[in-house]
């Protein structure tokens, strides 16, 4: 937390400027490569992999260093089950009754629907928690401070962990997601932020074909 005094930043490393780039154009390269994937092998992956990609999201800047965050992995095969149950259950009132027919024409090219099996067949479900407070030693409660922003940020580092791994991901947000909180026992101070599926991709599967905007269209700089 932040009750630590100040120390020298050890941890830094200075790389020469053609390493520099040379290392954001490899990363820059890699990223790319990560798509979602909605159709997973039932491969098994093991826990200490998903630990390691957990900690590297965990390691995210914060609001006053409160860290509002808490993921729950789960690869029993009976929980996750419960998961799809409860998620295509609002996946079909979202389709049937609550998605705007513009947002359903953006949906359509992707080829999505409230049919969802790769919440059991993948290797693992990844919730991430958002804390809206911190609970103290003494039993009171502190709020904690930009915390969309803070687990926004942790989730990101928790995709490219996966994906630096050799992980296929998908981003599932199933609204509302109380049921997530509910199913895994979090306390009501905590929202369910994104349900992160993470495991093999299934034998041949396949991807939109989709292209992404050129850096000139969505960066600009002022030199």
């Amino acid at each position: 937390m932040n009750d630590s005094p100040s120390r020298p930043y050890a941890e830094y490393v200075e790389y020469p400027p053609d390493e520099m780039y040379h290392r954001a154009e490899a990363f820059a390269e890699d990223i790319s490569r990560r798509r979602s994937v909605r159709s997973f092998s039932t491969a098994p992956v093991p826990q200490g992999v998903i630990e390691q990609c957990i900690a590297a999201a965990a390691s995210a800047p914060s609001g006053a260093n409160r860290q509002p965050w808490h993921f729950v992995a789960v690869a029993n095969a009976e929980v996750k089950a419960k998961i799809r149950i409860a998620a295509e259950a609002e996946e079909q009132r979202f389709y049937q009754e609550r998605a705007p027919k513009e947002w359903l024409e953006a949906l359509a090219p992707l080829q999505t629907d409230a049919h969802k099996p790769f919440l059991e067949d993948a290797a693992w479900l990844i919730t991430v928690f958002a804390q809206r407070v911190l609970p103290l030693a003494d039993g009171t409660q502190a709020k904690n401070y930009y915390v969309p922003e803070s687990v926004g940020i942790a989730t990101g580092f928790l995709l490219a962990a996966l994906h630096n791994a050799g992980l296929a991901t998908l981003t599932h947000t199933p609204s509302p997601m109380t049921f997530l909180r509910d199913l895994l026992g979090r306390p009501k101070s905590e929202r369910a932020y994104m349900l992160v599926v993470a495991g093999y991709p299934q034998d041949g599967v396949e991807v939109p074909d989709i292209k992404r905007k050129a850096l000139s269209d969505v960066a600009e700089f002022r030199v």
